[in-house]
């Protein structure tokens, strides 16, 4: 993964992808410029994917997991 796209947020890398996705879709570019989009964007996918992965194993943390089982309590708002 290169330098420039892993200083890229989940909100930021998902942005791109929706654009690479949409002009993709829109059919106007070449084989060679499609094929470069296609390639960020299966790029930016495992970097989101990592990121959720990520932000995954930080809840299994936080809430904690017994034998692949993730313990959850129910969550109580404050009253004011």
């Amino acid at each position: 993964m290169n330098e420039k796209l892993t200083e890229k947020t989940f909100e930021e890398a998902l942005a791109r992808l929706e654009q690479i996705v949409s002009e993709l879709e829109n059919g106007e570019l070449n084989l060679e410029e499609s094929l470069k989009l296609f390639e960020e964007g299966i790029a930016l996918a495992r970097h989101c994917n990592a990121k959720l992965d990520e932000a995954q194993g930080k809840v299994e943390l936080l809430i904690g997991v017994e034998k692949g089982v993730a313990v959850t309590t129910q969550f109580v708002p404050e009253e004011e």
